[in-house]
């Protein structure tokens, strides 16, 4: 009998969390949702040795937070520890690793050494005073942004069965994020006339990335859009057909 592939949940905790984003409650609700898709799930806090065995590991999921500026070197690890797991991190994701980025797992290395590194194989960046997001509410989802960054999303593997309409997301609306050209954007949202990604797949590294915006909270984390989304993103990252039907429940935009 074949083993389910191994996923590794890493939720933001000590200089990886904030006071907006619970990443304990958003990280369960992940790991639900890919258990759900047959996956053997592991949720690990952000501790400097979370990168140690990665060896069997089929999927690194990130879920955590912009680090904050002030850190306990005691409690949080010191910079030459996180250092060293972000090199261990970014040299497997480029040896052929999968990796699902989620939400503010975008900055978890920025304004470090390893910032860098990290932007190369996420395929992306928050650029502070640039990016933003309005607020929280209700906004369309077009998988469809020909000509944003790449071709259509329409024809991948994560969101071809969801079909031409765009659906609503209830979640932060990410703008203006810098996003690596050789990416291919397979979701956006438009605000005042322009096509924003949402979702990337990058694999110009060497390895498999997706970046998803979306999954602010647990709300956002339990919209059956969003859930299913998920569970195609990481379905194709560990190269495993969603061969379940779609689930016919997301709210169609307009």
């Amino acid at each position: 009998m074949t083993s389910a592939p191994r996923v590794l949940v890493v939720s933001g905790r000590g200089r990886f969390e904030d006071p907006w984003h619970d990443t304990a409650a958003t990280s369960h609700e992940v790991a639900l949702v890919l258990a759900g898709a047959g996956l053997d799930v592991a949720v690990r806090g952000t501790f400097p040795g979370v990168f140690d065995e990665l060896a069997d590991v089929a999927l690194v999921v990130v879920d955590a937070c912009l680090p904050r500026a002030a850190r306990d070197d005691d409690v949080d690890g010191p910079d030459v520890l996180w250092s060293a797991a972000a090199g261990r991190l970014t040299a497997w994701a480029r040896d052929g690793g999968s990796l699902l980025v989620l939400h503010q797992g975008i900055r978890t290395f920025e304004g470090t050494p390893d910032e860098a590194r990290w932007t190369d194989v996420v395929g992306g960046r928050w650029v502070d005073g640039v990016s933003w997001h309005p607020e929280r509410g209700p906004f369309a989802v077009d998988l469809a942004a020909a000509g944003v960054t790449g071709p259509a999303g329409r024809s991948h593997p994560v969101t071809a069965a969801f079909g031409r309409s765009a659906c609503v997301a209830d979640d932060e609306a990410y703008s203006a994020l810098d996003v690596d050209p050789r990416a291919r954007v397979l979701a956006s949202h438009r605000l005042d006339g322009t096509d924003h990604p949402l979702v990337w797949v990058h694999t110009a590294h060497g390895g498999r990335t997706v970046y998803d915006a979306l999954g602010h909270d647990v709300r956002a984390q339990r919209d059956p859009f969003r859930r299913e989304l998920l569970r195609r993103e990481a379905l194709w990252l560990v190269a495993r057909a969603a061969t379940s039907p779609l689930r016919r429940t997301a709210r169609p935009a307009g």
